[in-house]
């Protein structure tokens, strides 16, 4: 018996909606995040502004993931939406409410770790992969950033972070 085709949806998230794109990116998220060591959790519903909860060691985090397919016209950068809701209101997401935006480059296969407080009151950000210049370039694959209570808690100044890791 043969081994049926991957779905399309895996080979090519181009031909997906918005929708269907950022669960595949949350499964990938999750992927990435087990093998660095995280456990992580998937809130129930969607009445939240965060898509799983991360957990390592004793620190827990609210973790709002995105993605991005296509890079901006003629240039190497990609836009990451830092906002987030139904219809046309997108609000930018705040400490209060999200501790990092994660952001996965489909093109690419990397991701972008950012503490909340870097991406807050923005709509969107662009990113520039490689470019040792960009000001997001040291976000790039920074998950340790997750696995650091101090550098966390001040980057993001989040009461949640307090009350979990122990300040």
């Amino acid at each position: 018996m043969s081994e049926p085709n991957l779905p399309n949806e895996l080979i090519y998230p181009v031909d997906l909606d918005n929708l269907h794109r950022g669960q595949l990116a949350e499964l990938i998220f999750i992927r990435k995040a087990a093998s660095l060591g995280f456990a992580v959790a998937k809130p129930w519903g969607e009445g939240e502004r965060y898509d799983a909860i991360v957990r390592y060691h004793s620190m827990l985090w609210r973790v709002q993931v995105k993605s991005v397919l296509p890079k901006e016209r003629s240039r190497s950068s990609y836009r990451i939406r830092t906002a987030g809701g139904r219809g046309l209101r997108h609000t930018p997401y705040s400490v209060d409410e999200i501790d990092f935006l994660v952001a996965y480059i489909f093109a690419q296969d990397l991701w972008y770790v950012f503490p909340a407080s870097v991406i807050e009151h923005r709509e969107s950000i662009i990113v520039n992969p490689g470019c040792q210049r960009s000001k997001y370039e040291p976000y790039r694959e920074a998950w340790d950033l997750m696995k650091s209570p101090a550098t966390a808690a001040t980057e993001t100044e989040s009461p949640a972070h307090a009350a979990v890791a122990g300040t």
